[in-house]
């Protein structure tokens, strides 16, 4: 990597995609956007892990992924506190269409590394081989995860369809 990388240019070229990803992950449009933020702040203030990458993209959605991983693990110990009743909550998120609540939930009940291939190749348009590099694993093996999940997605779909029909 060039060891004069611009971090303003590669955010410019990359942030964009990078939120796009974290949300099919994370299925919170807000926690990717400061998951995506978190991790340029990270290369910010240490610029040699971004600029000794192969890949500066793919190491900060490994950054950003990690930072999500790492919230999305308090959260859960903030809801177990919640629903033990020591804690007052309040639903904040923003209304979004059927549609968009199906995906994204659809996409939640895939395993990880599924729903991973899905959201880079599909929401973030980037190549297989591209999703293969970013994973760390063959072409051959995105492609199967590829497969998996549009069938799994197909039949979520359709079944969320269904039973949305008949309310």
């Amino acid at each position: 990597m060039d060891p004069e990388i611009d971090l303003r240019e590669l955010y410019a070229a990359s942030a964009g995609r990078l939120v796009a990803q974290l949300y099919g992950m994370t299925g919170d449009f807000a926690e990717a956007q400061d998951a995506v933020q978190e991790a340029f702040a990270r290369a910010v203030a240490k610029p040699d892990g971004v600029r000794h990458a192969t890949n500066p993209e793919a190491w900060l959605f490994k950054v950003a992924s990690n930072i999500a991983r790492s919230r999305h693990r308090r959260r859960a110990l903030f809801n177990r506190l919640a629903r033990s009743g020591r804690l007052d909550t309040a639903d904040t998120t923003p209304a979004l269409s059927p549609d968009h609540v199906a995906l994204v939930a659809a996409l939640q009940r895939l395993s990880r590394a599924v729903r991973e291939a899905v959201v880079l190749h599909h929401i973030a348009d980037l190549p297989v081989a591209e999703v293969a590099t970013i994973l760390g694993c063959s072409v051959e093996s995105v492609k199967v995860r590829l497969h998996r999940g549009r069938r799994t997605l197909a039949e979520l779909l359709r079944d969320a369809e269904m039973e949305n029909s008949h309310v």
